[in-house]
């Protein structure tokens, strides 16, 4: 049961309900007619920014799985801009999701799924990483946004 709780997996769920939202209301409030390119653009971002952040995680040879103890303490590469870069890429997925589907309702999962993540990894994981690195990553913590 694992997966049903795995950051990419909440990811996934918001991208669907987004397409069965613009199932629901064709027409309304459309992101015009660029809405596939523009939702392909900010989808590629996110992968992009998923993927440098993995890069990076893997060099210094820690974990890239959620709830797994960290090896070391990553502040390079997309980690000097935000504590979290794989989560940003998961919002920026389900953002490009929600455009690529001319689904404007769908934005409202954005937030959603950024409560999700805070409340069930991002907090745990913080924590994990205090009781590691302390001091080094309090360090980090004051001077690297969580987000952006």
């Amino acid at each position: 049961m694992y997966w049903i709780d795995f950051p990419p997996a909440w990811t996934v769920y918001g991208v669907f309900a987004a397409w069965g939202l613009s199932r629901i209301e064709p027409g309304w409030l459309g992101f015009g007619p660029h809405h596939v390119a523009l939702g392909a653009v900010v989808v590629a971002a996110g992968l992009g920014l998923m993927l440098w952040a993995s890069a990076t995680m893997l060099r210094h040879r820690t974990q890239v799985m959620p709830r797994r103890d960290a090896a070391a303490l990553v502040t390079d590469g997309p980690f000097r801009f935000s504590r979290n870069p794989i989560y940003l890429g998961d919002l920026l997925l389900l953002t490009g999701g929600a455009l690529f589907f001319d689904a404007p309702s769908g934005l409202v999962m954005v937030p959603m799924l950024a409560t999700i993540l805070q409340r069930r990894f991002i907090r745990p994981e913080e924590a994990m990483l205090r009781k590691s690195f302390g001091a080094a990553f309090e360090a980090w913590a004051a001077r690297t946004r969580r987000w952006l």
